[in-house]
């Protein structure tokens, strides 16, 4: 190889490993199907991080379609439909994981979360308390 062969092959590589992150990024957000296929979650950029939020119900709520946050310790948002609201926040890539907190409607309770890709059609979600963790796999909506 010349020098030249290097020096390119070098800033090729160079700007492949640079775009990484921005293509790691993208390839959490759409929407996800919950692994008990209760709802669908549709995760991308909120701010500086990202989020997702519940886009629909594929199984009615107990109180309904309209199911309240009756669950959250705050007062002031338990008047709020759970059907939008963002249950992963703060989402940050950290190598191929990403890093944020996840809220249980159903409890809740928010924990600590990471988030990675299996395949371009499967992810894993854990919550986490301590160095306890427990996962969901979430399929691709299509």
């Amino acid at each position: 190889m010349t020098g030249l062969s290097i020096a390119k092959t070098a800033i090729l590589v160079g700007g492949l490993l640079a775009a990484s992150p921005a293509l790691a990024a993208d390839s959490i957000n759409g929407n996800w199907i919950t692994q008990d296929k209760d709802a669908i979650i549709k995760i991308g950029k909120c701010g500086d991080t990202v989020c997702g939020r519940i886009l629909k119900y594929l199984v009615t709520p107990p109180n309904g379609v309209g199911q309240k946050d009756v669950n959250n310790p705050n007062k002031k948002l338990r008047d709020r439909k759970i059907l939008g609201i963002a249950i992963l926040t703060g989402f940050k890539p950290d190598g191929k994981i990403w890093r944020g907190k996840v809220y249980d409607p159903k409890s809740g309770k928010t924990y600590r979360s990471e988030v990675s890709l299996m395949s371009p059609t499967k992810l894993k979600m854990k919550g986490c308390i301590g160095p306890f963790c427990q996962g969901q796999n979430w399929t691709r909506a299509k």
